[in-house]
């Protein structure tokens, strides 16, 4: 809130230099900041009495936009890329799947390893358990699980995340 806004009675006032000036009526507040050309501020609306503070209100908007950008920039979108497989995989395709799987882990990507059950392969869902396995075995050195292999309808899902060096 900022100044005809606050319609408190009292508040504790803080000066354009940080310094206390004490507790007054709002409206003496506002009144004091018109006269040195700046804006009331309301930066602790909880306190008893409430906190304001008499500042250049566009300046803080643009410092505190100017923070959020700086916060936006430095945090990291981790990236989840989903590599398939089948219950009747050969080596060759297995070794191929686990390489570029190494090199997205390597980035610092997520893995999410989706196996697909197709007809009578349900029936042997501890073959698609053990590729994923094998597949985790490979990886071990790089990887860890992040959550491991469960049945979601058809298909038998895991994650894989980069391992801490």
């Amino acid at each position: 809130m900022i100044n005809e806004q606050i319609r408190d009675k009292e508040v504790r006032l803080i000066g354009p230099d940080g310094e206390q000036l004490g507790i007054m009526s709002a409206k003496e507040a506002y009144f004091k900041a018109k006269d040195s050309n700046l804006d009331l501020v309301k930066i602790a609306p909880t306190a008893n009495p409430p906190v304001c503070k008499i500042i250049d209100y566009g300046k803080y908007r643009y410092e505190l936009a100017r923070k959020a950008k700086e916060a936006k920039k430095k945090q990291r979108i981790v990236e989840t890329k989903e590599i398939r497989l089948s219950p009747n995989i050969d080596k060759n395709d297995l070794n191929t799947k686990v390489n570029q799987s190494r090199k997205f882990l390597q980035k610092g990507a997520k893995l999410k390893l989706t196996l697909r059950f197709r007809g009578r392969e349900m029936a042997h869902k501890e073959v698609g358990r053990e590729i994923l396995d094998s597949f985790f075995e490979q990886l071990k050195d790089v990887a860890v699980i992040d959550r491991p292999a469960k049945m979601e309808g058809r298909t038998m899902v895991m994650f894989l995340s980069a391992a801490k060096q």
